[in-house]
């Protein structure tokens, strides 16, 4: 049997992941509102803190666009809950230590730093309709301006 993968006009599979609410978090649970999921690679890094910034920076301007956002990454909850804490993020993040969203997702990748390969997260975001439907992806991510950029495309849905 295949592997379920999410794609971009298909309904994403359901899947659930411990979050820094408290509360496992289920994509069928924000049925009806928009979902941004970004995948970063490591908590507490500086690619990835830039990035998880300019998400919280332009936090009430999602909620102003009816959007909920998620930062996904590997590490695990308690990482998780000092890095939420100590940048005052007002999403939640979800550990995703099994890698099974990563994969759902196609982000977890061969990469290369100085020559030596290793597994990890391809930096990407996905925005999610109300109806549950992959709309759109974006892939090997640059930070700046990003977040800016996903919230333009979910205003405009």
């Amino acid at each position: 049997m295949a592997e379920k993968t999410a794609v971009v006009g298909k309904k994403v599979p359901d899947f659930s992941l411990p979050s820094t609410g408290g509360q496992p978090w289920k994509l069928s649970a924000a049925a009806g509102k928009k979902v941004v999921l970004y995948f970063y690679p490591k908590d507490n890094t500086s690619g990835c803190t830039k990035e998880g910034l300019q998400f919280r920076d332009l936090h009430a301007e999602f909620r102003k666009a009816k959007t909920l956002v998620f930062g996904v990454s590997p590490d695990g909850l308690a990482s998780h809950d000092k890095f939420k804490a100590k940048f005052d993020f007002p999403f939640d993040l979800l550990a995703d230590d099994d890698k099974k969203a990563c994969q759902l997702f196609g982000v977890w990748k061969e990469k290369s730093m100085y020559g030596k390969k290793y597994m990890g997260v391809e930096r990407s975001t996905f925005l999610i309709d109300g109806k549950g439907v992959l709309v759109q992806e974006w892939r090997k991510v640059k930070v700046d301006g990003h977040a800016g950029e996903v919230l333009a495309a979910a205003r405009a849905l």
